[in-house]
């Protein structure tokens, strides 16, 4: 059955066109400049690829939605995908974090449980978006290499990243933002965090070499996309070239994400950052980095909705149209993890995954969302 959608501001890859996009059996078939008599009629909004989300926690949230709750995990999961196709996501990779800082941490006991979850629900159907898989690899979690080669075959697996949250380095090289960040989300005592503090650093000592050395050779011997995180210094993204990796994924300085740009990795940062006007952690802006033309990728990270809100703000801080600010959200993640194949822009022959979008000025509103042909949200 063909579908016709008309009189849209259609976000072509090198050029906006007001007109029509027709799909057949989940592929887009047609795109034609000029309005058709037939079809849905757009009224001018904004038509353009479905967005691609490398990195989010947004499953956490939905399994714990207030302190000390444990949702049922199949209905977080589910909840967690219409966020998703809610926001206009129509691909994304999970980001299941394996290991923490923390003592007590669900993140070192749930990963197996929200593996299994994702597999079996985009296994059956159940979802909405295509749901691939991240693992956030804590590198000073004895287990980590353990627990990622049971996963390295998994046919969803597209993306490691390297994660390194010890104190004093790299997200938190300020002390005082490490202990505000965990002693209000873990209810960590003032008493107990210099212990606490002290802790974490012996683990990356005894922990973090062995395993970065042996997530990398697993990486590139099982040809998954590798990332680097919270780099800080030359240093930390030198190490990140002799790995290999291919994305950078938030830099907290402006002398990480130039360098890790010029050796051409991926910079990734969050759309949060943008939509709240700077790092919550204290470290650089990503809109900073957005003008010096440093960022290749956004994420939402935490919050789904943020990630279109993001390019509109990147476009009317830039003065670039919205054709050339959405490449952030869709055909770069899609090249950083080689799906652009098949996805991340409006082509003939390709997924006919996009969504719909009415911007009155103030926040952009999402009017619908296509996954394969078929409306999702």
């Amino acid at each position: 059955m063909e579908q016709i959608y008309t009189n849209y501001r259609l976000q072509l890859p090198n050029e906006e066109v007001l007109g029509t996009l027709i799909v057949k059996n989940g592929i887009i078939r047609d795109i034609q400049p000029g309005i058709s008599s037939q079809g849905h009629n757009g009224r001018g909004d904004y038509l353009m690829p479905g967005l691609i989300e490398l990195h989010t926690d947004n499953l956490e949230k939905c399994m714990s939605p207030r302190p000390g709750i444990k949702w049922p995990l199949e209905a977080a999961a589910v909840y967690h995908d219409r966020d998703l196709a809610s926001a206009g996501v129509t691909t994304v990779c999970d980001a299941i974090a394996i290991g923490d800082a923390a003592a007590g941490s669900p993140r070192l006991t749930e990963f197996s449980p929200m593996i299994d979850v994702i597999c079996q629900g985009q296994a059956t159907g159940r979802f909405a978006v295509e749901h691939l898989l991240h693992l956030r690899c804590e590198l000073s979690f004895d287990k980590v290499y353990e627990v990622t080669e049971r996963y390295a075959d998994n046919p969803l697996l597209s993306l490691i990243s390297l994660m390194d949250h010890t104190p004093g380095q790299r997200q938190f090289v300020r002390i005082d933002k490490f202990k505000e960040y965990y002693m209000g989300k873990h209810g960590i005592t003032s008493a107990q965090m210099e212990e606490f503090i002290e802790f974490r650093q012996q683990e990356q000592k005894k922990y973090a070499s062995k395993n970065r050395r042996a997530l990398v050779a697993l990486s590139h011997a099982k040809g998954i996309t590798l990332a680097t995180h919270d780099d800080a210094t030359i240093e930390h993204v030198q190490e990140a070239i002799e790995n290999k990796a291919l994305i950078a994924e938030f830099p907290t300085t402006l002398e990480a994400a130039k360098a890790s740009h010029d050796a051409g990795l991926q910079v990734l940062m969050g759309a949060p950052n943008l939509v709240l006007g700077g790092s919550h952690s204290g470290n650089i802006s990503a809109m900073e980095l957005i003008l010096q033309d440093l960022v290749d990728v956004i994420s939402s990270d935490y919050v789904p909705q943020s990630l279109l809100q993001s390019i509109f703000i990147i476009a009317n801080k830039t003065g670039k149209p919205i054709y050339q600010t959405m490449g952030l959200v869709n055909s770069n993640p899609a090249k950083a993890i080689n799906l652009f194949h098949d996805r991340g822009s409006l082509e003939i022959g390709k997924r006919a995954d996009f969504i719909t979008v009415h911007d009155d000025g103030i926040v952009p509103r999402l009017t619908s969302t296509v996954c394969q042909g078929k409306r999702v949200a």
